[in-house]
């Protein structure tokens, strides 16, 4: 692991579900606007589960040609809509205002408990940033409510791609002016980490067993052979000499 590590000079990190708990901070601002609806009877966690699970497939929408490439807080403002309208809300009731600030939702995302303690650990060596699907504006605003201490906000504009697509890890690569082998992914998700290792990058997995909820059945375990597997961010810097 270290002999791996001696030429890794970045550390980039996966940020839905990685470094941030999105399904209970999703589900703290849903309690609040359908209570203001008077649907209090929906369950604000599988609400936020339903807009999650348009979130792959609008960025496929994009990854495929079929759209050009669209920001992140597009995409999920459009999602937003679509699953009002799966749960029996109508969107064209509501004022956009009040839709773009539940979408900011997104931008207000509580980190893991040890997650800033880590990366402020992790910072002393390295280079940290996001390598996230989500756009500047949300890393930036995100980072600053929650003091994730990044050294650069990266986000989807800056490859013009969404992961799992090679130009999101290449690009970042050589937004940093390092090669792929100096760069190592972190992330609680193995389809992420195949594809950064298939484009040369050193990887790290961190699960996160709640990401979707207490029944998760998905990234309990690394499925890979990756370079450094931790149990969170504060194991990681130890393992990485932080």
């Amino acid at each position: 692991m270290a002999s791996r590590f001696d030429s890794v000079k970045a550390l980039v990190f996966d940020v839905f579900g990685t470094v941030v708990d999105w399904r209970e901070g999703i589900a703290r601002d849903a309690a609040v606007f359908l209570a203001r609806h008077g649907r209090g009877d929906i369950d604000p966690r599988g609400f936020a589960d339903a807009w999650r699970r348009r979130y792959q497939p609008a960025m496929e929408q994009v990854r495929s040609g079929r759209r050009p490439f669209t920001r992140l807080d597009v995409l999920h403002r459009e999602n937003l809509e679509a699953v009002l309208m799966d749960y029996g809300l109508s969107p064209g009731s509501m004022s956009g205002e009040e839709l773009d600030e539940f979408n900011r939702a997104w931008h207000r995302l509580d980190p893991w408990p040890e997650a800033v303690a880590g990366l402020t650990r992790l910072k002393r060596k390295f280079i940290i940033a996001p390598l996230s699907n989500g756009n500047i504006a949300l890393m930036l605003n995100m980072a600053k409510r929650a003091g994730i201490p990044w050294d650069g906000i990266l986000g989807s504009e800056v490859a013009q791609a969404f992961k799992p697509q090679p130009e999101a890890y290449l690009r970042t690569a050589e937004v940093l002016g390092i090669q792929p082998a100096e760069l190592c992914l972190v992330a609680a998700h193995n389809n992420d980490l195949a594809a950064a290792k298939q484009c040369g990058l050193a990887t790290a997995f961190v699960p996160r067993p709640t990401e979707h909820g207490p029944n998760q059945t998905t990234d309990l375990e690394p499925t890979g052979s990756w370079n450094v597997v931790a149990k969170d961010f504060q194991d990681l810097a130890h393992k990485l000499g932080c």
